[in-house]
């Protein structure tokens, strides 16, 4: 069986990561559901040159963020996981306090109160009090905070290399095999 991922794309800086994100998983075949804020849209065009029209490709869907009444904000709706990236401090700050006005913040809603996998990929510093409360809030209903913070072991010789770490990470965390990034190995 397929998996289902849901990719929620946010107005905070970083669309490159959502882009790669996106691109390695259909490149896998995966059936993808995007969810592009307003302000994500234009952030996408800015930092990466695409707009909403890259993401009409085969088993992909599309949803409006203003539109709630879909399948996918409903809990009957099974999927394998979701991807909140970048994640906006607004739209972290939403979901850590069940605030869903909207359908990223409701379908994250539904991931935690399902069980189902949540991962968000914040993406701001420094961080106050309040970003720091919310994201144990969320680690503490069961997302997982995965921060864009890139290591350097691999010896990244370009900003893709740098977001390759973030991808391979965030592909580990759903069970999805890659090799995007060598493992860390000791020296022997």
């Amino acid at each position: 069986m397929t998996k289902k991922i849901i990719i929620a794309i946010t107005g905070a800086s970083g669309a490159v990561y959502a882009k790669h994100l996106f691109d390695s998983l259909h490149k896998k075949g995966i059936e993808l559901h995007i969810i592009i804020s307003e302000n994500a849209k234009g952030i996408l065009k800015d930092e990466t040159g695409i707009g909403e029209g890259y993401f009409k490709k085969k088993n992909v869907s599309i949803y409006e963020n203003s539109n709630i009444n879909v399948r996918i904000a409903s809990g009957s709706f099974r999927f394998d996981g979701m991807v909140v990236i970048p994640a906006s401090m607004g739209t972290l700050g939403r979901i850590a306090n069940g605030y869903s006005n909207n359908l990223i913040s409701r379908v994250a809603d539904v991931a935690l109160k399902e069980r189902r996998k949540l991962i968000i990929v914040p993406r701001e510093t420094p961080l106050n009090d309040i970003h720091l409360n919310n994201m144990l809030t969320l680690s503490r209903a069961g997302a997982v905070i995965l921060p864009a913070s890139p290591a350097f072991y691999h010896k990244p010789e370009n900003i893709d290399d740098i977001v390759k770490f973030i991808t391979a990470r965030i592909l580990n965390q759903l069970d999805i095999d890659n090799d995007l990034i060598p493992p860390y190995a000791e020296e022997i």
